[in-house]
């Protein structure tokens, strides 16, 4: 996208106002990396990333569950419709949608597939058991993002090849600092609670 870019992420025309709560997209991996380090924590390995996204379930086609839409709800912030030409925007979003709109994994995570792209330390590899074949430059995303179709998120979100040293649209950080958060803090996002703002909170 022409000018796109963290500050604005549709373009040169458009901006972050109003978008305090949405994924931040658009940032390089050196920019995640120096970000996650300022705030006392590190990225995640594709191995933690994928231990964290379960949520302590093992075995499920989703990392909610066993079904894409449990009691008929929508899980998460994926595409509907003919990709790429239409997208219903079924779940109420036709782009990314504001962080934690969808329910919480058994770990009290947000968003860990659908939505946007994440940011992990590891170098890609084609086969997950042949490290030598590791791509270094190229660092593992995961979790899928809007535009990803349902059908692509059973197991576990997919895996991607991303370029370090530049950003990539749809594509924030999460990371670790071996503590948990509160559990206020995970329900809450600035004074706002997650049920106020957005209307897919449960």
């Amino acid at each position: 996208m022409p000018g796109a870019d963290w500050r604005h992420p549709e373009g040169r025309e458009s901006s972050i106002d109003g978008l305090d709560d949405h994924p931040v997209v658009h940032i390089a991996y050196e920019d995640a990396v120096a970000y996650a380090g300022w705030a006392g924590g590190e990225l995640p390995s594709e191995a933690e990333w994928e231990f964290a996204a379960r949520g302590g379930l093992d075995g499920a086609a989703y990392v909610w569950g066993a079904a894409f839409r449990p009691d008929g709800q929508q899980p998460a912030n994926t595409w509907q419709g003919l990709f790429p030409f239409h997208n219903s925007a079924e779940d109420g979003f036709l782009r990314a949608a504001p962080a934690g709109c969808f329910g919480a994994n058994g770990y009290g995570l947000y968003d860990m597939a659908g939505n946007v792209w994440e940011w992990t330390v590891s170098d890609y590899t084609p086969d997950h058991s042949d490290t030598s074949s590791a791509e270094p430059g190229n660092s593992v995303i995961k979790g899928g993002s809007f535009p990803v179709c349902a059908e692509l998120l059973p197991a576990l979100p997919p895996r991607r090849a991303s370029a370090t040293g530049q950003g990539i649209g749809r594509q924030p950080h999460r990371f670790s600092d071996c503590s948990p958060p509160a559990a206020e803090e995970i329900a809450i996002i600035g004074d706002v609670p997650l049920v106020e703002r957005c209307k897919h909170a449960p």
